[in-house]
């Protein structure tokens, strides 16, 4: 299943991550509407619901060191089957929860185990992707997700009106197809394997901390994660209504023309951070990020906030990619990190905790208008840290080197013991073997 090195085609390896994170997407896509009206279902207030939906990313939080270490330890296919088994189980508890507190505890097991998939998936891809298409794969890698997130309420929108229990049976079982689909098609994948033999030892987050790029990464990872994951998520369903004065259906509508704009954005992404490079992708994705962030706050019309929602999405579609690159490239191909690669998961996992407490106070305080620019204004600070960093790309990597026709001559003829070697070059000791290619 795996691609000779300096081809230009991406491993096998990576389509099957991209096949399982669709599905796992899709799953979650069905449980996420589902969730807090199903909380609300044991006579709990909004804030005890919404509690609810943040124990799955603190579970996360708070795991990932663990998952890095994990993954160094044991191999990547045995972290990321256990994880998406750990999140199959407990999502299929979840619909046979009796109690406020069972919901609570099954949702935080499942976020142990989203950690461990999410950063073993990252560093398999890593492992498996020739330096120079890490881009594109990164790209692909989004997409798969951010399409399962759109299929899954279009294919389950039935489901809710059956059951409030039926989506987290369907999820559960969506997550063990994604068990079987990399189980099977990864078992003799010599990528994924657990490496054997002497090793390079793991690069330490002490170490990558020295790297400028992966420091300027850890700051974008943080602001993307307050912007897109956290402030996204919370503010834009009570704009729309509050603000722009439409219905709870629209915030939908709303989430899915963002979601647009970044698949649009992911794979070409992807191909320019493969070629022009990471940096130049990076800055123009938080440049973009900021000013639809910016611009959605201060709109007062649906035209208006529909396209500044566009222009957000493709700022975020353009900087997942090279971002994720520049991490790979932190670590390379041979490298072992799994500590850092839950370092930047963290990083944006902790704006997408703090970003919706911080912006919330503003409205509160102030006004959507201030919420959204602190929001914005991350990105643009987010920026400044990137201009000083290294561009990371390889640019000495790695199509194959053929011999000229004199070199392949001089290789050959000491396998040929009637032959006569030709004579050694000035400065060379007599016998010393000749040059490879």
């Amino acid at each position: 299943m795996t691609t000779e090195p300096g081809t230009s085609r991406l491993p096998g390896e990576v389509w099957v991550l991209v096949a399982a994170n669709f599905v796992i997407a899709a799953g979650f896509g069905l449980v996420a509407p589902a969730l807090p009206t199903f909380a609300r279902g044991f006579d709990v207030s909004v804030t005890a619901a919404s509690v609810v939906v943040s124990a799955f990313a603190v579970a996360r939080l708070v795991f990932a060191p663990a998952s890095g270490k994990l993954v160094t330890a044991f191999g990547e296919r045995w972290v990321y089957l256990t994880g998406i088994s750990i999140v199959a189980l407990s999502t299929g508890a979840c619909a046979f929860a009796a109690s406020y507190w069972q919901l609570l505890v099954f949702r935080s097991v499942g976020g142990f185990g989203s950690t461990m998939f999410t950063v073993s998936a990252i560093a398999l891809l890593i492992k498996a992707t020739p330096p120079k298409l890490r881009g594109r794969a990164s790209g692909l890698w989004g997409t798969g997700f951010l399409l399962g997130n759109v299929a899954g309420p279009i294919l389950g929108g039935g489901l809710l009106t059956i059951s409030l229990r039926a989506p987290f049976l369907v999820y559960a079982g969506l997550l063990i197809v994604a068990v079987l689909i990399v189980g099977w098609f990864l078992r003799n994948s010599s990528l994924a394997a657990v490496a054997t033999g002497e090793q390079p030892a793991p690069i330490t987050v002490r170490q990558a901390l020295r790297n400028r790029a992966y420091v300027a990464t850890l700051g974008s990872s943080f602001a993307n994660g307050w912007a897109v994951f956290g402030v996204r998520v919370s503010l834009v369903p009570l704009f729309v209504t509050e603000v722009l004065n439409k219905d709870d259906a629209f915030a939908g509508t709303a989430l899915a023309v963002f979601a647009a704009g970044n698949v649009v954005m992911l794979l070409m992404a992807g191909k320019l951070a493969d070629t022009v490079g990471r940096k130049p992708i990076v800055l123009a994705g938080l440049v973009v990020t900021a000013v639809g962030t910016i611009w959605v706050g201060f709109t007062e019309s649906v035209p208006t906030f529909l396209a500044a929602t566009v222009v957000a999405g493709l700022g975020a579609g353009l900087l997942a990619p090279p971002q994720q690159a520049v991490v790979a490239d932190v670590i390379g191909t041979k490298g072992r990190g799994g500590p850092v690669l839950a370092t930047f998961q963290m990083a944006a996992d902790i704006g997408a905790v703090v970003g919706p407490i911080v912006a919330g106070l503003l409205v509160d305080s102030i006004s959507f208008g201030v919420a959204f620019a602190v929001s914005g204004a991350l990105s643009l600070v987010a920026v400044l840290v990137w201009l000083p960093a290294p561009e990371t790309l390889p640019r000495d990597a790695e199509p194959p080197q053929h011999p000229t026709p004199s070199e392949a001559v001089a290789v050959e003829l000491p396998a040929c013991p009637e032959s006569v070697s030709e004579p050694a070059p000035r400065g060379a000791a007599p016998g010393s073997p000749p040059r490879s290619s």
